[in-house]
């Protein structure tokens, strides 16, 4: 099977080494859909910046528009990958702290580094978003079809 487009994961002629994570049987995609996931990268970078435990409510604090639903599955997910620490202290009631782990640590230095890139970028990103939506979307479709001839 191959692919008329460039770039395209389905490509059957494409050495498995070199498509890795791009590949949809590669087990590694899975980590990447973690990654891919904003409010584990937000937990994940929060954690890093911390440097130390947080108990459920004081994340969700600094997590501002997350619902405690969503907050729950995240971690539960990021405890499961090994990212994550759940530590409940036996107390009335239950304190529960997370944290990272060593293999979450590193997890949190890629968080923050896309963090930062971020913030150094977003007046880029932004103009561009605005240039393309001054073009409008009419324009895109007449741009694609001039590209691709129909």
């Amino acid at each position: 099977m191959t692919s008329r487009f460039p770039g395209d994961t389905a490509s059957a002629d494409a050495p498995p080494d070199v498509m890795g994570p791009y590949r949809p049987d590669c087990p590694s995609r899975t980590v990447v859909e973690t990654f891919a996931n904003k409010w584990s990268m937000l937990v994940l970078g929060i954690l890093k910046v911390q440097e130390g435990p947080l108990r459920f409510n004081e994340l969700r604090r600094r997590l501002d528009g997350i619902t405690q639903k969503v907050l729950t599955r995240t971690l539960r997910a990021l405890e499961r990958d090994g990212l994550v620490r759940r530590t409940v202290h036996p107390t009335t009631p239950p304190q529960v702290e997370y944290a990272l782990t060593d293999l979450g640590i590193s997890a949190g230095h890629l968080a923050n580094a896309i963090a930062a890139w971020s913030a150094v970028n977003v007046p880029d990103i932004i103009r561009a978003r605005e240039d393309f939506d001054r073009r409008g979307t009419a324009g895109a479709g007449r741009q694609e079809r001039d590209r691709t001839g129909r």
